[in-house]
């Protein structure tokens, strides 16, 4: 479930949402913080959280920082968590039920800071709001939707929630009312969302993939399970090395 087993190409066909929110996140960053393009920083002036500029109407500005970062770190450490855990999702919740839970669950945590942050000249960009969601609503699973999600799963979503409250709270310059109030979004919008979802298998998708290209022609799903069978050696190995790595990234540049 949220070991990637696809490949590159596989990966952009069966999952388009994740992959277009993943380039649209570094294409910003190089175009901002590398090749510094004057309509790039026009952007990023235009488009950063600032509660003051909110309350003189600026309200596109609750939805913006959502596809903006603070530098690569931030930027990369967002996709990766998104390559992770936003696969599964967008195929049980199909496109168009992932991308409504990403942003509103990111604008929840913008609104959630315009309403409870500190000063009103506060400042904030990133899409960890909207991540959090996607967290609320894998939480919910666990305590509520079991059977979508098996117990292994459940594991790792829980230690990696609890990893991400502990950052949270204890590490400087995170927004932390974005993350909490996203992560609330996230979980009050799991029942309807997740009414009609089935547990993810990428057998779906290679499955659909396979009939709509050769049309009349037989299917075999053990192929593909023989292939996962091999992998599934060490893909825990992969997903727990990814997993450190980011921990290590993000406390080392204070994300």
């Amino acid at each position: 479930m949220f070991v990637r087993t696809e490949s590159f190409k596989e990966f952009l066909r069966f999952y388009p949402i994740v992959s277009g929110l993943v380039a649209i996140n570094l294409l910003l960053w190089l175009c901002i913080y590398v090749f510094q393009f004057s309509f790039a920083l026009d952007m990023l002036r235009a488009g950063v959280g600032n509660n003051y500029l909110v309350a003189q109407g600026e309200y596109w500005r609750l939805i913006t920082p959502i596809f903006l970062h603070g530098g690569f770190a931030h930027a990369l450490f967002n996709s990766f968590s998104l390559v992770l855990f936003g696969p599964a999702l967008e195929q049980m919740l199909g496109r168009l039920k992932f991308i409504s839970v990403y942003l509103l669950a990111g604008i929840a945590g913008n609104i959630g800071t315009y309403i409870v942050a500190p000063n009103a000249f506060y400042q904030h960009l990133g899409a960890s709001g909207a991540i959090f969601g996607i967290f609320g609503i894998y939480v919910f699973m666990v305590l509520f939707r079991k059977h979508l999600i098996g117990s292994a799963n459940s594991q790792i979503i829980m230690v990696i929630f609890i990893l991400g409250l502990f950052m949270t709270f204890t590490r400087p310059n995170i927004n932390v009312v974005a993350h909490v109030f996203g992560l609330i979004g996230g979980f009050a919008m799991a029942p309807p969302f997740l009414r009609k979802a089935k547990p993810f298998s990428i057998g779906v998708n290679r499955g659909r993939h396979k009939n709509k290209s050769q049309s009349g022609a037989g299917f075999n799903p053990n192929r593909w399970n023989r292939r996962s069978v091999r992998r599934k050696g060490y893909g825990k190995n992969i997903l727990w090395g990814i997993i450190i790595f980011l921990v290590l990234l993000a406390l080392a540049n204070n994300i």
